[in-house]
């Protein structure tokens, strides 16, 4: 395995970076998780669109333009010749010193990981997840706004632990005004009565499969609502789902012990999962 950094390549094991990196000393960077399927990249101008949107607002000036990582992300592909595969663009403030000031780090650190990616959740996609909403509460808009991607990710891992404790397969957070949020890492939906309803995403990401889902929605004729949720919405669901890049469009059957609809991946959810697929096998940017 060879990984991008800073214009060159370098095997797996001497991929390294500085430990006064601030990315590494205080999170501070942005990163996007994007897939290519059979040798094309699936909505990768997106993604780089979010990248830079990410880094524009914690002012941080990505060295090249988004040509330039188009041209890299493809390179990282090609020197590992993969064809499905899970792409990892990261931007670090770079090397600075033990201060928290990002003036101190005149040059920020660009990398790209490139590994072999299947289907995140293995049977689960057939079966159902198991999910619990847990007690850590998203972060707010007015701290660290949930659309920057960026590498302090401690707010969804800490949910991911909980879940963990739990017993459930992914976390179901909250906003501070007790408003449905997002999973751990995935945008959620509920179904009701042949509607969508989601969150809107001022307290959750902006998630490029979210969009997508949605335009499939719209395609399909199904109504599509943003509206804020709460837990007596989820409870008595007929279906929920999430949706990510790396996990694509996945059913939630069980929620807090409770049985969503029937208790099985429902109809409405697994056509947006079959047109998903089907996405994915027609669109994207070769890489050979």
């Amino acid at each position: 395995m060879l990984i991008y950094i800073d214009g060159k390549f370098y095997p797996k094991e001497e991929a390294k970076v500085s430990v006064f990196d601030h990315g590494l000393l205080y999170g501070d960077g942005v990163f996007e998780g994007i897939r290519a399927y059979n040798g094309r990249v699936f909505r990768l101008q997106e993604h780089l669109d979010r990248l830079f949107d990410s880094a524009k607002t914690i002012d941080l000036c990505i060295p090249m333009s988004k040509e330039e990582m188009t041209s890299a992300i493809i390179e990282t592909l090609r020197k590992n010749n993969l064809k499905e595969a899970y792409i990892r663009p990261i931007v670090t403030r770079g090397v600075g010193d033990l201060g928290l000031c990002p003036t101190k780090c005149p040059k920020p650190t660009v990398i790209i990981i490139a590994v072999e990616w299947g289907a995140m959740y293995g049977d689960l996609y057939e079966k159902g997840l198991r999910a619990v909403t847990v007690s850590v509460r998203r972060n707010p808009c007015c701290s660290l706004p949930p659309n920057v991607k960026s590498l302090n990710y401690l707010n969804n891992i800490l949910a991911k632990i909980e879940a963990n404790c739990k017993g459930g397969d992914e976390a179901i957070m909250f906003d501070m005004q007790g408003h449905i949020s997002e999973g751990s890492g995935d945008n959620i939906y509920i179904i009701k009565n042949g509607v969508i309803m989601t969150p809107p995403t001022l307290n959750n990401l902006r998630g490029i499969t979210r969009m997508v889902v949605l335009e499939i929605a719209e395609q399909l004729g199904i109504p599509v609502k943003e509206t804020h949720l709460g837990y007596f919405d989820l409870y008595t669901a007929d279906e929920v789902f999430v949706t990510g890049t790396a996990a694509e469009v996945a059913p939630i059957v069980l929620i807090d012990g409770r049985s969503i609809g029937s208790g099985r991946p429902g109809p409405i959810t697994r056509q947006l999962m079959a047109a998903f697929k089907t996405a994915t096998e027609r669109e994207g940017t070769p890489v050979y």
